[in-house]
């Protein structure tokens, strides 16, 4: 096999400008700049003192912990130290150190409940073979629940039968328990509400997912409007009563209001027995986030909706991090108030891991960051934000979505620990090629190119 990126110019941990197609990419401040340049200088100079290649150093997990540790000098040199990566600095040449810090904790499960599937001209083959390879292969992902983008209902990127067959593929891989999908709805397009019965029963969908900032006009709609809530009774009565709600991430000014989550805590309050998934968590790329504050944008407007609605930690609300923890892996200072306000606001239960992959690649780099972070005692002290342990980063990883989606992740471990792809996998990191490279697009221009594809 031709080997990937010999030279070693890529880093195992991805700082980039990368986008999920839904946001415009914003390019990476000097503070991240310094971090990507210290982390290969790091490369070098600990590969050499190790006797091997950048590359065989950087695909090691000494290679990942260098990089972490590399990030974590240059934001305490910007004096960002409310957020870290928790790592001794001998575990950036003490290989077993780093794999005990890096590497999977015994018995972790790990649920990504946004995933997306990239269909390519040449057909799902290709496809299907980079997706396997990128989750499973090349990441500690056990199961993963594939996403969809808006669209008009003639020009979808990813349909609903793209999506079966790829869940169909992994199947065939006797990862039967690995794959669950979402049907997509905008209940503002004629056509999406009539289409939810074949959805839940011919495509044993898991959950709905909708774009409330998203409508055909340009205009989106509140989950509390009339449309709103005749889509929360047609699930309810379809028996699949769990809903992920991108908010955040908006598209354009045109129908930011909706983007933002003031609708959230009304309709989680009026319907107890649904299950919402604040996807993204609120969080706008604009807004930096600080300890929180009513009246602020951003994940501020997820906390006030549940303030303003009595709804206490442990509620039918559950936020999800996909794209969030991604972007905030640039600033773990934001990051610290981000986590510590979703684990104080929603409760340790209600944190989603997900990771928008594999608009970024395998999330192997997301779950390696996250496995290391550490809110600062001095920000935890100050906001009554909660120490990231073990426990609770065992419930973000997986054990919070099990339940939300009815698994049970002991099981699903069982199947999971000894089906074809944990077999395939075990000979492949034998001599593991990962690619450390991201798929969105990086720039405006490639970010406005694929919006006019989507048209």
């Amino acid at each position: 096999m031709r080997e990937i990126d010999p030279e070693g110019t890529r880093l195992p941990i991805k700082l980039d400008s990368t986008s999920n197609g839904e946001f415009e990419p914003v390019s990476l401040g000097a503070v991240n700049r310094a971090a990507n340049r210290l982390a290969h200088e790091a490369a070098s100079d600990n590969a050499k003192r190790r006797g091997l290649t950048r590359r065989r150093f950087l695909t090691s997990a000494c290679g990942a912990a260098s990089t972490l540790l590399a990030f974590n000098a240059a934001n305490a040199a910007a004096a960002r130290t409310g957020g870290y990566f928790n790592l001794n600095r001998e575990a950036a040449l003490d290989e077993a150190l780093a794999r005990s810090q890096v590497g999977a904790a015994k018995d972790e499960f790990i649920f990504d409940v946004q995933g997306h599937f990239i269909d390519t001209p040449k057909g799902n083959a290709k496809s299907a073979e980079v997706f396997v390879k990128d989750v499973f292969m090349d990441s500690d992902t056990d199961v993963m629940v594939l996403s969809f983008v808006p669209s008009t209902r003639d020009a979808e990127p990813v349909t609903i039968e793209a999506a079966d067959a790829m869940r169909r593929v992994v199947d065939k891989l006797e990862g039967t328990h690995r794959l669950l999908l979402h049907g997509r709805v905008n209940p503002n397009q004629a056509g999406d509400l009539e289409a939810m019965d074949e959805l839940a029963g011919k495509w044993r969908i898991s959950a709905w997912k909708t774009y409330t900032q998203w409508g055909p006009d340009g205009r989106g709609y509140f989950l509390t409007d009339p449309v709103g809530v005749r889509f929360i009774e047609k699930a309810r009565a379809l028996g699949v009563k769990t809903i992920a709600v991108h908010k955040g991430l908006p598209f354009g000014r045109q129908s930011y209001e909706h983007s933002q989550c003031s609708d959230i805590g009304a309709a989680a309050k009026r319907f107890p027995d649904v299950n919402f998934l604040i996807y993204h968590s609120g969080f706008v790329t604009s807004m930096r986030e600080g300890p929180y504050r009513a009246g602020n944008d951003g994940v501020d407007t997820l906390v006030a909706s549940l303030e303003k609605n009595g709804l206490a930690p442990g509620s039918n609300v559950y936020a999800e991090l996909g794209s969030t923890w991604r972007f905030l892996m640039r600033d773990p200072e934001q990051a610290a108030h981000v986590i510590g306000k979703l684990v104080k606001h929603c409760g340790p239960d209600n944190v989603l891991w997900g990771t928008d992959s594999i608009w970024y690649g395998s999330p192997q780099d997301q779950i390696q960051a996250f496995r290391t972070f550490q809110i600062a005692p001095r920000l935890r002290e100050r906001h009554g934000y909660a120490e990231i342990t073990p426990e609770l980063r065992a419930k973000i990883f997986g054990l919070n979505a099990a339940k939300v989606y009815g698994l049970s992740a002991t099981e699903i471990k069982k199947y999971t620990s000894r089906d074809r792809v944990a077999r395939e996998r075990l000979a492949y990191l034998e001599n593991p090629q990962p690619h450390f490279q991201t798929y969105g697009p990086k720039t405006r221009r490639e970010f406005l190119r694929y919006l006019r594809e989507q048209i």
